[in-house]
């Protein structure tokens, strides 16, 4: 299978390596350090198991490396419109796009049915220009549960010994997520097709939320924050708000507070969008936060304990540059 990563980060250069390791023909999106790096040296893993090394095609324009058996896009949400006229060229008749990513994807409400069904989320998809590029019929899921990081450009360091992902599409069809999932499977790596994707989403989301949430105020690691009982039970309080949320809309999560709270007390591994507030990067706000939030108000549930907490980090947010406030044109103020 001919398959292509759009994004070089942690994420995108772990999945190279096992995909390679897989038998995959691996190519990469990058650019500036990372895109030199790739393609001087390839692709680095080091797992608690194990180091895999990859060689692999990598580009700046994705037009070089032409259409695709399988599209994987692992950049951050906000990258998304950026990356969608790229994205178009890797794409052939048939050819699937899976979206392994943090927070609400912006085809949630395709082929979700009951009264949302179709509903669009323009403060995830500006423009709908994703909906319109890729289409929501070619779109797949991964649901990623794997502490790394960047050591330098194309080597990555995975912290935990078991990782898993969890792979979807929004109908329910699982063929073309085991044909991905039977090329990354491995003794210390867990993949599963899911027939219902969305409860992985919402269960990774009140984990991020949580870790997103409290990590960006405290500048730490759910380590460093979650044994302290005023903070373990506002974890409760908003698990259970995100939880309200997820039944209400149907698609139950089965995470439960007091499992997130024993496996987090263990992390030491400071989330992705802690690291780029530290920074004054841009911030996954939307995605991770406004979009479950409004799904919220859609839903008709109160969730004070999220509220406060996102309005929190917010004020932070755009106090460093991190996140610009701003209307989104077409997108109702309750949704």
């Amino acid at each position: 299978m001919k398959v292509c990563i759009y994004g070089a980060g942690a994420v995108g250069c772990y999945l190279a390596g096992r995909l390679h390791q897989g038998g995959a023909r691996v190519s990469m999106v990058a650019r500036g350090a990372t895109l030199a790096a790739i393609a001087a040296e390839g692709v680095t893993v080091h797992t608690p198991a194990r180091q895999i090394h990859a060689r692999i095609a990598v580009a700046e324009d994705p037009a070089a490396l032409g259409p695709q058996d399988m599209v994987l896009v692992t950049v951050k949400a906000p990258s998304l419109p950026a990356i969608a006229p790229g994205l178009a060229t890797l794409l052939g008749p048939e050819t699937p796009v899976c979206f392994v990513m943090n927070g609400l994807p912006w085809w949630y409400f395709h082929a979700h049915g009951g009264p949302h069904e179709g509903r669009r989320l323009p403060r995830i998809d500006p423009g709908d220009v994703t909906w319109r590029t890729v289409g929501p019929e070619r779109a797949l899921h991964g649901v990623i549960f794997a502490s790394c990081d960047i050591e330098r450009p194309g080597v990555v360091h995975i912290e935990t010994a078991q990782t898993a992902l969890h792979l979807g599409e929004p109908a329910g069809t699982t063929a073309r997520s085991e044909a991905l999932a039977a090329l990354l499977r491995d003794a210390d790596f867990t993949v599963t097709a899911e027939p219902n994707i969305r409860a992985r989403i919402w269960s990774k989301l009140q984990t991020n939320i949580c870790s997103g949430l409290f990590g960006c105020l405290a500048d730490s690691p759910p380590k460093a924050i979650y044994s302290d009982p005023a903070v373990a039970e506002a974890v409760r309080r908003v698990v259970a708000e995100v939880g309200e949320v997820a039944a209400a809309l149907g698609h139950p999560s089965p995470l439960e507070a007091e499992a997130l709270l024993r496996r987090a007390r263990s992390q030491g591994h400071k989330s992705s969008i802690v690291q780029d507030l530290a920074r004054g990067a841009p911030i996954e706000f939307e995605a991770m936060f406004g979009g479950p939030q409004a799904l919220a108000r859609l839903a008709g549930i109160p969730t004070p304990t999220l509220d406060l907490l996102i309005a929190l980090v917010k004020a932070r947010a755009i106090a460093v540059g991190a996140y610009s406030e701003g209307p989104v044109h077409g997108f109702p103020a309750h949704v």
